[in-house]
Protein backbone atom coordinates (compact mmCIF):
# COMPACT_ATOMS: atom_id res chain seq x y z
CA UNK A 1 0.00 0.00 0.00
CA UNK A 2 2.75 2.29 1.14
CA UNK A 3 4.38 2.22 -2.53
CA UNK A 4 1.15 2.13 -4.16
CA UNK A 5 0.93 5.82 -2.01
CA UNK A 6 4.50 6.92 -3.75
CA UNK A 7 3.84 6.23 -7.05
CA UNK A 8 0.44 7.77 -6.93
CA UNK A 9 2.31 11.02 -5.36
CA UNK A 10 4.76 10.18 -8.33
CA UNK A 11 2.58 10.33 -10.82
CA UNK A 12 1.38 14.13 -9.46
CA UNK A 13 4.66 15.84 -9.87
CA UNK A 14 4.78 18.41 -12.58
CA UNK A 15 7.16 19.31 -15.69
CA UNK A 16 8.34 22.87 -16.91
CA UNK A 17 7.24 22.04 -20.51
CA UNK A 18 4.62 19.14 -21.99
CA UNK A 19 7.58 16.62 -22.30
CA UNK A 20 10.23 16.74 -20.40
CA UNK A 21 12.09 13.77 -19.02
CA UNK A 22 12.49 13.04 -15.00
CA UNK A 23 15.64 11.50 -13.80
CA UNK A 24 13.53 9.08 -11.08
CA UNK A 25 14.95 7.12 -8.05
CA UNK A 26 13.99 3.33 -8.28
CA UNK A 27 14.97 0.09 -7.85
CA UNK A 28 18.68 0.83 -8.43
CA UNK A 29 21.34 2.76 -7.83
CA UNK A 30 21.66 4.52 -11.40
CA UNK A 31 18.22 6.37 -12.75
CA UNK A 32 17.46 6.97 -16.25
CA UNK A 33 15.09 9.90 -17.80
CA UNK A 34 11.29 9.10 -18.16
CA UNK A 35 8.29 11.07 -19.10
CA UNK A 36 5.86 11.96 -16.34
CA UNK A 37 2.37 13.84 -16.75
CA UNK A 38 1.88 17.80 -16.49
CA UNK A 39 -1.33 18.18 -14.82
CA UNK A 40 -0.02 19.91 -11.18
CA UNK A 41 2.53 22.38 -10.92
CA UNK A 42 6.17 21.12 -9.71
CA UNK A 43 7.14 20.88 -6.71
CA UNK A 44 10.61 21.03 -6.38
CA UNK A 45 13.45 23.53 -6.95
CA UNK A 46 12.54 25.69 -10.53
CA UNK A 47 15.21 27.58 -12.91
CA UNK A 48 13.93 30.97 -14.34
CA UNK A 49 12.93 30.53 -18.65
CA UNK A 50 15.81 30.43 -21.10
CA UNK A 51 16.74 33.81 -22.20
CA UNK A 52 17.27 31.77 -25.98
CA UNK A 53 16.62 28.36 -27.33
CA UNK A 54 18.90 26.57 -29.18
CA UNK A 55 17.67 24.69 -32.38
CA UNK A 56 20.96 22.20 -32.38
CA UNK A 57 19.28 19.36 -31.44
CA UNK A 58 20.93 16.89 -28.62
CA UNK A 59 20.31 13.10 -27.12
CA UNK A 60 20.66 12.99 -23.02
CA UNK A 61 20.11 10.86 -20.29
CA UNK A 62 21.04 11.68 -16.99
CA UNK A 63 21.71 8.70 -14.58
CA UNK A 64 21.16 9.31 -10.37
CA UNK A 65 24.34 7.25 -8.48
CA UNK A 66 23.01 8.10 -4.97
CA UNK A 67 21.19 6.44 -2.30
CA UNK A 68 18.96 7.73 -0.27
CA UNK A 69 20.93 9.40 2.51
CA UNK A 70 24.14 9.21 0.41
CA UNK A 71 26.29 10.82 -1.53
CA UNK A 72 27.50 9.66 -5.04
CA UNK A 73 27.31 11.42 -8.41
CA UNK A 74 24.90 12.29 -11.34
CA UNK A 75 26.19 11.56 -14.55
CA UNK A 76 24.90 13.50 -17.34
CA UNK A 77 25.60 12.61 -21.58
CA UNK A 78 24.73 14.42 -24.28
CA UNK A 79 25.39 13.55 -27.80
CA UNK A 80 25.19 16.28 -30.38
CA UNK A 81 23.18 15.03 -32.81
CA UNK A 82 23.73 18.07 -35.88
CA UNK A 83 26.99 18.69 -37.81
CA UNK A 84 28.23 21.87 -36.35
CA UNK A 85 29.92 21.76 -32.82
CA UNK A 86 28.47 23.11 -29.62
CA UNK A 87 31.23 26.20 -28.23
CA UNK A 88 30.27 25.72 -24.46
CA UNK A 89 27.78 22.92 -23.11
CA UNK A 90 26.70 24.05 -20.16
CA UNK A 91 24.73 22.45 -16.93
CA UNK A 92 22.34 24.58 -15.28
CA UNK A 93 20.35 24.23 -11.91
CA UNK A 94 18.89 26.09 -8.83
CA UNK A 95 22.01 27.02 -6.73
CA UNK A 96 19.71 26.47 -3.92
CA UNK A 97 20.27 22.66 -4.56
CA UNK A 98 23.11 22.54 -2.29
CA UNK A 99 21.42 22.74 1.08
CA UNK A 100 20.86 19.48 0.29
CA UNK A 101 23.25 18.09 -2.58
CA UNK A 102 26.37 19.97 -2.76
CA UNK A 103 27.50 19.26 -6.42
CA UNK A 104 30.93 20.19 -8.11
CA UNK A 105 32.68 19.20 -11.28
CA UNK A 106 35.24 17.46 -8.84
CA UNK A 107 36.58 15.56 -5.50
CA UNK A 108 39.29 18.41 -3.54
CA UNK A 109 42.11 16.75 -2.83
CA UNK A 110 45.78 17.67 -1.68
CA UNK A 111 46.89 17.50 -5.14
CA UNK A 112 44.62 20.31 -6.27
CA UNK A 113 45.55 22.55 -2.73
CA UNK A 114 49.19 22.14 -2.36
CA UNK A 115 51.52 25.18 -3.49
CA UNK A 116 54.16 24.19 -5.96
CA UNK A 117 52.38 20.97 -7.45
CA UNK A 118 51.96 20.06 -10.95
CA UNK A 119 49.65 22.68 -13.18
CA UNK A 120 46.03 21.18 -12.72
CA UNK A 121 43.86 20.02 -15.55
CA UNK A 122 40.31 21.45 -15.47
CA UNK A 123 37.93 19.66 -17.95
CA UNK A 124 35.24 21.95 -16.85
CA UNK A 125 35.02 25.68 -18.54
CA UNK A 126 33.46 27.43 -16.08
CA UNK A 127 31.45 27.19 -12.83
CA UNK A 128 29.54 30.31 -12.08
CA UNK A 129 26.58 30.87 -8.98
CA UNK A 130 24.40 33.76 -11.02
CA UNK A 131 24.41 36.39 -11.50
CA UNK A 132 27.14 36.19 -13.64
CA UNK A 133 29.15 38.21 -16.23
CA UNK A 134 27.76 36.18 -19.48
CA UNK A 135 24.35 36.46 -18.93
CA UNK A 136 23.64 33.64 -16.02
CA UNK A 137 20.95 34.38 -13.76
CA UNK A 138 20.71 35.14 -9.88
CA UNK A 139 20.04 32.08 -8.34
CA UNK A 140 21.47 29.38 -10.54
CA UNK A 141 24.66 27.48 -10.73
CA UNK A 142 26.24 26.39 -14.38
CA UNK A 143 28.79 24.00 -15.38
CA UNK A 144 30.71 24.73 -18.26
CA UNK A 145 31.99 21.78 -19.82
CA UNK A 146 34.03 22.83 -22.88
CA UNK A 147 33.14 22.38 -26.57
CA UNK A 148 30.71 19.25 -27.87
CA UNK A 149 31.89 18.32 -31.12
CA UNK A 150 29.20 17.62 -34.37
CA UNK A 151 28.41 13.69 -33.60
CA UNK A 152 30.29 13.65 -30.38
CA UNK A 153 28.70 12.15 -27.31
CA UNK A 154 30.11 13.78 -23.58
CA UNK A 155 29.70 12.20 -20.48
CA UNK A 156 29.86 14.51 -17.37
CA UNK A 157 30.11 13.40 -14.30
CA UNK A 158 28.41 15.98 -11.39
CA UNK A 159 29.78 14.51 -7.91
CA UNK A 160 26.68 14.94 -5.13
CA UNK A 161 27.85 15.14 -1.62
CA UNK A 162 25.00 14.76 0.75
CA UNK A 163 24.87 17.59 3.31
CA UNK A 164 20.94 17.36 4.67
CA UNK A 165 18.95 14.62 4.35
CA UNK A 166 15.58 13.51 2.67
CA UNK A 167 14.63 13.77 -0.96
CA UNK A 168 15.05 16.46 -3.81
CA UNK A 169 14.03 17.43 -6.60
CA UNK A 170 15.44 20.27 -9.11
CA UNK A 171 15.10 21.66 -12.45
CA UNK A 172 18.20 21.04 -14.91
CA UNK A 173 19.24 22.61 -17.79
CA UNK A 174 21.09 21.70 -21.16
CA UNK A 175 22.64 24.81 -22.55
CA UNK A 176 25.08 25.73 -25.31
CA UNK A 177 26.16 29.36 -23.56
CA UNK A 178 22.69 31.42 -22.74
CA UNK A 179 20.64 29.42 -25.48
CA UNK A 180 18.85 25.76 -24.02
CA UNK A 181 19.47 23.52 -26.28
CA UNK A 182 16.67 21.07 -28.13
CA UNK A 183 15.79 16.78 -27.78
CA UNK A 184 13.29 15.66 -29.43
CA UNK A 185 11.50 18.89 -30.66
CA UNK A 186 11.83 20.57 -26.78
CA UNK A 187 13.62 22.33 -24.38
CA UNK A 188 16.56 19.92 -23.07
CA UNK A 189 15.10 21.26 -19.48
CA UNK A 190 14.41 18.77 -17.35
CA UNK A 191 13.87 17.51 -13.28
CA UNK A 192 15.94 15.19 -11.24
CA UNK A 193 14.84 13.23 -8.25
CA UNK A 194 17.42 12.41 -5.64
CA UNK A 195 16.22 9.97 -3.11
Amino acid sequence: MASALLLGACSLLGTPSPSVPLATPGASATQTATLLPTATPFAGLRLPEPTAIDSRTIRYSVGVELEAGGSGQLVVTVENLTSTMIGELVLRWPTEVRETVFLAPFVPSQQRIREGGPALRQDWTKWVEGPGERGEPAGTTSLGWGPLLAGATLTIPVLATRVAPGPLIFDLQILAGEAVLTSDGEPAWLQVSVP
